[in-house]
């Protein structure tokens, strides 16, 4: 059966697609508020780091509440409540309030997140069912890419032409629209998910001792891992190129960041015509980006660097959408919601970790020694995973369920 079949699902997409374009409309309205207010990055980098702080705080609590409560009925809230918090963003700023209260709301945006994410991805199981799910997913990426350069480009303007406070506002609205198309959802065409039982005492300890057991899982998540904190905070890199050895400035930026938005539309568009994401399909992505990050590092002007992005940028959308996928389909459906918080978490945290290492290692050693290093560490990363999993496989071809 095809997705687009599936009238849950054409709902589904289309909420995300509004969902996903509101959100990047309120990351531009953030850095740009931050920014006009402190003309601090470390300001702004201090609103996005509250926002990701409690992922990792309480992302297995998000998990366990997911997996053990109607989670149809967790997003209705969690979305109610990301429309308040970014109502409120806008209220900050039209009535000229302290940065303070900006920071509380990213925090607070933060801990609802934690929440909403592993409903989420729970949700998206049961709306696609396990037989499509993968494909669910690899149009996820599609829907993500497209709202990500919909939201930063229509952003732009606005924010230019009637400031972040309209940002804020519309994303806001957008939530109306995940809210709108779970209400009018079939219920009855939803794929039901094993569940934890609702008296279920330390949650939380029996997904991490569940994870724990699980080899592939935790193989995939380091592999992630490595390539997502040194292989993936490209506006790092991509930001100490321009300035640095190719001196195409702040105009070049731009272009490296729209080129790098294309490149996840390919990416996105690749993966959605396979039937199956592999772990194989993994290794081999992660070893793309990594040879093409080192050969990035060497290349000598704009536009060869530019032209490395595109293959790259896709790669690590086809790495991305791929661990996604086997995390939930290699796990049990009643554990599904704390395996989903786990990867958000292995995510952020590789963002707080990479971000700064590369940074440093960009000061320390410059962008193209930077470049070459991580990709040859993602290289490595890839070699032990693929090692790891057919050890893995040849040894004990079942998981443990």
């Amino acid at each position: 059966m095809s997705l687009l079949k599936s009238r849950n699902y054409r709902l589904w997409a289309a909420a995300d697609l509004v969902s996903v374009t509101g959100t990047w409309m309120k990351v531009l309205g953030v850095n740009w508020f931050v920014l006009q207010a402190t003309g601090s990055t470390t300001a702004m980098g201090l609103a996005l780091m509250l926002q990701t702080l409690p992922i990792l705080l309480l992302g297995p609590l998000g998990g366990a509440l997911a997996d053990r409560l109607p989670v149809r009925r967790v997003l209705l809230v969690t979305q109610a409540a990301h429309a308040v918090l970014s109502l409120g963003f806008a209220a900050v700023v039209i009535s000229g309030g302290s940065l303070w209260w900006l920071y509380a709301l990213s925090l607070l945006t933060g801990v609802v997140s934690a929440a909403d994410g592993p409903a989420l991805g729970r949700f998206g199981g049961m709306v696609a069912g396990p037989g499509l799910l993968s494909r669910a997913l690899a149009n996820g990426s599609l829907i993500s890419s497209t709202g990500r350069i919909v939201g930063m480009s229509v952003g732009g303007v606005v924010a230019a032409t009637a400031g972040p406070a309209v940002l804020f506002a519309a994303n806001g609205v957008s939530f109306a629209a995940v809210i709108a198309a779970l209400l009018a959802m079939r219920t009855s065409s939803l794929h039901e998910l094993a569940s934890a039982p609702a008296a279920e005492r330390g949650a939380v300890r029996a997904g991490l001792r569940y994870l724990a057991t699980q080899p592939i899982v935790l193989v995939t998540l380091a592999v992630s891992f490595v390539l997502g904190s040194l292989g993936r905070n490209y506006q790092v890199t991509m930001a100490a190129m321009s300035d640095g050895p190719l001196s195409a400035g702040p105009a070049g930026y731009g272009a490296l960041s729209t080129v790098f938005a294309a490149g996840t539309v390919l990416g996105a568009v690749v993966i959605g015509r396979r039937r199956e994401l592999t772990h194989q399909l993994l290794i081999v992505a992660g070893l793309v980006a990594s040879g093409l990050q080192m050969l990035a590092g060497v290349a000598p002007g704009l536009w060869t660097f530019a032209a490395a992005l595109v293959p790259i940028a896709a790669a690590a959308v086809i790495v991305d959408t791929t661990v996604a996928s086997r995390v939930q389909l290699d796990t049990r459906e009643d554990m599904r919601g704390r395996v989903v918080a786990a990867t958000a978490m292995v995510s952020a945290l590789g963002g707080m970790v990479g971000a700064p290492v590369l940074g440093a290692l960009c000061e320390g050693i410059g962008p193209r020694a930077t470049l070459v290093l991580a990709g040859a560490i993602g290289v490595l990363a890839c070699a032990g995973g693929a090692f790891a999993l057919l050890t893995r496989r040849a040894g004990a071809p079942a998981l443990t369920r």
